[in-house]
């Protein structure tokens, strides 16, 4: 799965954020594209978010992002 990270983020830095998407076996984009799966969206996202949604990439807020790690069995 490949994801993008965009805007400030209030409950993690971005290094706690790709380290466990990593674990995950997922990747890292700086850049919204056809193989986003997901966009972490904190505060004032810009124009990722709307490359996501023109896109139809998944968008989750940080809460949504840790609730799909501990769906998926990791802390």
């Amino acid at each position: 799965l490949v994801f993008v990270i965009t805007g400030k983020l209030s409950n993690f830095s971005r290094g706690e954020i790709e380290k466990e998407i990593k674990e995950l076996g997922g990747s890292i984009s700086s850049s919204v594209s056809k193989k986003t799966n997901y966009l972490i969206a904190g505060r004032d996202p810009g124009i990722k978010l709307d490359d996501a949604i023109n896109l139809k990439a998944a968008i989750l807020s940080e809460n949504e992002f840790r609730e799909l790690v501990n769906r998926l069995g990791t802390t």
